[in-house]
């Protein structure tokens, strides 16, 4: 068979641009279709890849920086109506800054995130910021999550509560590739720490973002209670003592760790296919198709981020006081070796969790575990801060000087 002649990269810049010209049109039809203002910073990005010749990666819609009564607002519709008619597939990364979503919004957006239909459309990031998303919406896009090859959500600023929170987490359960969650502002209360803890047990996630939230010390407490026993459990197996994780409510979720199946998230990401290798003159066309690999499910994180979270002790539940907490914090610090960042700005936990959490660090040192990196108020000690802030420093490696040739 005579094999087709390989374009030029002038012809495939070309392709490049009809794709994305054609793509705009469409953008500014459906706007006008549907009364909905041309989103400035998606028309900017477009062109400024038409210019270039390079295909849009990151579908960026922002709601505008002054508002007029006169001119109607930026909506999503348009945008996914465009995707779908132009079968977009070249789109990695979505991010919705400052536009109210409906709950017809989300549903259509839960409809796109699917591996599902004629068209799929591998997002694998969203970034959902201050949209106005209520309770129905983040549980309807939480049903459609584990079908989506999604490996970071941001949804800070939006407050859906507790009970949203709950929804979510529901949608998630087993979820063997979401890396990255955030969930800043989120007017997230005590009750949400049992619903985080057991996600993050049965989950990959390693990246939980909270900040802003009022999670007090009892819901922090119930969040990293399971993975402190869990990661003390592993460092004792390691060096060959016997231990087994305490609490009776973590038994049942170490026994679930075992049965997690993994087929589905499996055939999901082995079975997804990498857009960028369908872009014009792109080196993953020439190469082909790569596996990726399956991330981990399990009860660990890289990064917790905590600040300003009312974990100070004066709560309205009261039910688990700031020292409690310290403790199971400080066993995750001492025997977690895949912890590398831990938030706890803005919260008084005062002088005696602070030595609390300086012997952590030390003995974390000791066991050689990887640094973390760890932030927290200046409502303690100044020489108990210090000391927390030289001990969490990461170390630079000395770099060795090159031998000159003689």
């Amino acid at each position: 068979m005579m094999k087709k002649p390989k374009k030029s990269k002038k012809e495939q810049g070309k392709n490049v641009s009809i794709i994305v010209q054609k793509f705009l049109k469409t953008y500014e039809r459906h706007c006008g279709q549907t009364s909905s203002a041309v989103s400035s910073m998606l028309v900017r990005n477009l062109q400024k890849c038409i210019e270039n010749e390079e295909i849009l990666t990151k579908l960026m819609l922002a709601g505008p920086e002054t508002s007029a009564d006169s001119l109607p607002p930026v909506t999503l519709k348009p945008l996914l109506m465009t995707i779908r008619d132009e079968r977009y597939m070249y789109g990695k990364e979505l991010y919705v800054w400052h536009v109210a979503l409906s709950n017809e919004d989300i549903a259509n957006l839960a409809i796109i995130l699917k591996l599902r239909g004629r068209t799929s459309y591998p997002f694998s990031k969203i970034e959902l910021l201050d949209c106005g998303i209520d309770t129905w919406s983040i549980e309807r896009l939480g049903k459609s999550l584990n079908f989506s090859v999604l490996t970071s959500i941001v949804l800070d600023y939006n407050e859906f509560l507790d009970e949203g929170l709950r929804g979510l987490c529901h949608g998630l359960k087993g979820n063997g590739q979401l890396l990255t969650l955030s969930m800043c502002y989120c007017d997230l209360g005590p009750p949400s720490g049992s619903f985080l803890g057991e996600l993050v047990a049965k989950t990959a996630i390693k990246d939980l973002l909270l900040d802003g939230n009022n999670l007090q010390c009892e819901g922090a407490y119930e969040l990293i209670t399971f993975i402190a026993n869990y990661a003390e459990h592993v460092a004792r197996k390691k060096s060959g003592a016997s231990s087994d994780i305490e609490g009776e409510t973590s038994k049942p979720v170490l026994e679930d760790l075992h049965s997690v199946s993994s087929n589905e998230n499996t055939r999901l990401i082995v079975g997804s296919v990498d857009m960028n290798s369908n872009i014009p003159g792109s080196k993953k066309e020439r190469k082909g198709k790569k596996k990726k690999e399956l991330p981990q499910i399990g009860p660990w994180l890289s990064k917790l981020h905590l600040a300003d979270n009312g974990i100070d002790g004066r709560g309205n539940e009261g039910k688990i006081g700031a020292m409690a907490f310290a403790e199971t914090l400080c066993q995750l610090i001492k025997f977690s070796d895949h912890l590398t960042e831990l938030h706890l700005d803005g919260n008084c936990l005062g002088e005696l969790c602070g030595k609390q959490i300086l012997d952590a660090l030390t003995k974390r040192k000791e066991a050689k575990l990887q640094d973390l990196k760890i932030e927290v108020s200046t409502q303690m000690n100044a020489d108990t801060f210090i000391s927390i802030f030289q001990n969490a420093r990461k170390h630079k490696k000395a770099t060795r000087k090159k031998k000159k040739k003689k």
